[in-house]
């Protein structure tokens, strides 16, 4: 017997039996991976060039449990990593409140209430208007050009100025 019978012969027990094999794999909790791993299974099947296999169900199962067991550990093996990557990067230590102090809570309203005040001075209005649309709304260039009845070229020079006033008033504080 050749390669390529034996092949058509594993195929033909695999078409016979893959309701089976499907109800296997959702026992061993393969889940909404079942039809995945059932695939992968078709493709080794196909790609098999051995001889014979003497019980081609027996192999199936044993290549199903074989491929359930790879994906549990490289899943396994995915949440180690991420979990090493979260640990290293995400500056919290275990027992400490990632919640700012006091001390900080109360700097950062003060620089809001700061720059809310510069923005709210700033000549003319439409400088302050414009640079709140843009990086506190969200919305692009063009459309607030269209909302103000100007330019683009105008809202470019709008957020210029607002942002060098702000790294002014950093500076500012900086020095303090």
């Amino acid at each position: 017997m050749t390669g390529q019978a034996s092949s058509s012969g594993l195929e033909a027990a695999f078409l016979d039996n893959r309701e089976r094999l499907l109800r296997f794999l959702v026992a061993r909790g393969a889940g909404d991976e079942a039809e995945d791993v059932l695939q992968e299974i078709w493709l080794r099947i196909s790609r098999r060039q051995t001889g014979p296999v003497a019980s081609p169900l027996s192999y199936m199962f044993r290549t199903a449990d074989l491929l359930l067991i790879d994906r549990y550990r490289a899943r396994r093996q995915a949440e180690r990593r991420d979990r090493a990557w979260s640990e290293v990067h995400s500056g919290t230590t275990p027992g400490v409140s990632d919640e700012p102090s006091a001390d900080r809570k109360l700097a950062s309203r003060q620089l809001a209430l700061l720059v809310k005040k510069l923005l709210d001075e700033m000549e003319p209005p439409r400088v302050g208007a414009v640079f709140r649309r843009h990086r506190i709304d969200g919305i692009a260039q063009r459309q607030i050009a269209e909302e103000f009845g100007v330019s683009i070229s105008t809202v470019e020079s709008d957020l210029r100025r607002a942002y060098k006033a702000l790294a002014g008033l950093l500076e500012q504080i900086d020095e303090a």
